[in-house]
């Protein structure tokens, strides 16, 4: 069932559905902002075949089809986020670890103020807020 809505995701993206393609995005779904390599290690571990250059190129035209985003860590490190929906982001400046952060009050509240200001010769276009600190031992 859920590998049929990834087909259809791929269907509605304009996109051919192949086994590669499939497992892929089944991958950045089930990962919390995966680089590619910890992509090409979740995915080896039942489809070892698929090469990692397939894996690169996908990731590069899910992003450009909108079904991804790149998320970069200070150090340079790429990683991939498949939630599409708006959110932010809690960034550990000493793990690198990226957690999503959902606020509805606060889109608004950038929303609202980015609305008022006016950037000259600026068109926003979306609003991401990362959330710059550390995770405290729970």
């Amino acid at each position: 069932m859920y590998m049929k809505m990834i087909s259809n995701i791929l269907k509605e993206n304009n996109l051919k559905v192949t086994p590669q393609r499939l497992v892929i995005l089944d991958a950045v779904s089930h990962l919390n902002h995966p680089t590619a390599e910890e992509i090409a290690d979740y995915i080896r571990k039942n489809h070892p075949n698929i090469a990692t250059g397939t894996i690169y190129k996908t990731l590069e035209t899910f992003v450009g089809s909108g079904l991804i985003k790149r998320v970069k860590t200070d150090s340079d490190v790429m990683k991939y986020d498949g939630v599409m929906t708006p959110h932010h982001h809690l960034y550990c400046a000493e793990s690198e670890r990226i957690e999503d952060y959902d606020d509805a009050e606060l889109n608004n509240l950038l929303k609202n103020y980015f609305g008022q200001k006016q950037i000259p010769g600026f068109e926003i276009k979306d609003i991401k807020l990362q959330i710059i600190g550390k995770f405290l031992k729970q």
